[in-house]
């Protein structure tokens, strides 16, 4: 088994990773600057089952601070692989703060990979971003797409450059890369700003729903164990090879449009929508849409949890959040 630094380990989506990896029987060093852009004590709970398991140690540190941070912070324990997930993340807050998106996501990621470069850990899991093919009209999207022009969010263009470093570090250092394209990832713990959460809030105290635009935009919503499951299994992909730099995208194929989806967040809450129509936000795109074919592949990736069941887990989670994910969904067969 492999000794496995996570960054951004305490959020939504890295503190599901941790206990997965754990749980594969691999060791876990977590990293996280508990950003402020929600409560530190949400995080905190998403770290108490890591916490309880003696393979598991973790370390506060923020990525913008450069390599010293990072050397103070982390031991000198052998990393095998580094997957990173931290990242200052949101299209529509990077409109409003474009320097503080490309100062966590792009000068943030290139301390870690020169952190890496100086330790000599040859392995990286990329967490990337469907955002990058921005309104691409060519669907579903494909990794080996043209994206020059794509990006049209400040969040959008960090991810993309955040690939083009580790391209880089690949070239020039013989760094193995997974790139994964995140899509929409909803489920338990899910950061209380995105839309799923806001709608059940807004839901259960009988106010109506904002539709930005007219209701036609589609996202394709991934569950987070699914998204959890292509990450572990990437993992191993770079464990057993050499010489790798690849993209994928770690999707549910299966775009929902916003009206199907604040139906189906009714139907799991029990609530008939209200609807608040206005105009579309700055930045957003009109579709994501993943071609999971070269996952599938690779990988042997196959999401199996349906947007009810997903969104059933989630409403389980916010009504009572200590309760282990393994008993709040039941992915389908």
């Amino acid at each position: 088994m492999a000794s496995i630094l996570i960054t951004g380990c305490a959020g939504f989506i890295g503190s599901h990773l941790a206990e997965r990896l754990l749980l594969d029987g691999h060791r876990v060093v977590g990293l996280d600057n508990f950003d402020p852009f929600y409560d530190r004590t949400i995080k905190e709970q998403n770290l108490a089952t890591c916490r309880a398991n003696p393979r598991f140690s973790f370390h506060e540190a923020d990525l913008r601070h450069g390599l010293d941070a990072l050397v103070d912070a982390l031991p000198a324990d052998p990393v095998d692989l580094v997957v990173h997930l931290a990242a200052k993340a949101g299209v529509g807050p990077s409109v409003k703060e474009p320097v503080a998106y490309l100062e966590n996501n792009v000068l943030g990621t290139t301390h870690l990979l020169e952190w890496m470069r100086q330790r000599g850990i040859s392995k990286l899991f990329f967490a990337s971003s469907s955002s990058v093919y921005g309104n691409t009209r060519q669907q579903p999207f494909r990794e080996d797409m043209n994206l020059l022009g794509a990006c049209i969010s400040p969040y959008a263009a960090s991810k993309l450059s955040g690939e083009q470093l580790t391209y880089t570090y690949h070239h020039l250092y013989g760094l193995d890369v997974l790139n994964a394209r995140f899509f929409t990832v909803f489920g338990p713990r899910q950061r209380p700003d995105l839309a799923i959460h806001k709608f059940v809030r807004l839901l259960r105290a009988g106010q109506p729903i904002p539709v930005f635009g007219d209701g036609s935009t589609a996202r394709d919503y991934t569950f987070v164990l699914d998204t959890v499951d292509g990450i572990s299994r990437g993992v191993d992909y770079l464990l057993s090879h050499q010489g790798v730099y690849e993209t994928i995208n770690l999707g549910n194929n299966q775009p929902v449009p916003l009206l199907a989806l604040i139906q189906a967040v009714g139907q799991a809450v029990g609530i008939e929508p209200q609807l608040a129509f206005e105009a579309m936000q700055a930045g957003d795109v009109d579709v994501t849409y993943a071609d999971i074919s070269k996952a599938r592949q690779l990988l042997d990736y196959a999401p199996r949890t349906s947007l009810a069941d997903g969104l059933q887990a989630f409403v389980a989670w916010l009504d009572a959040p200590l309760v282990t994910i393994k008993e709040r969904v039941t992915p389908q067969q």
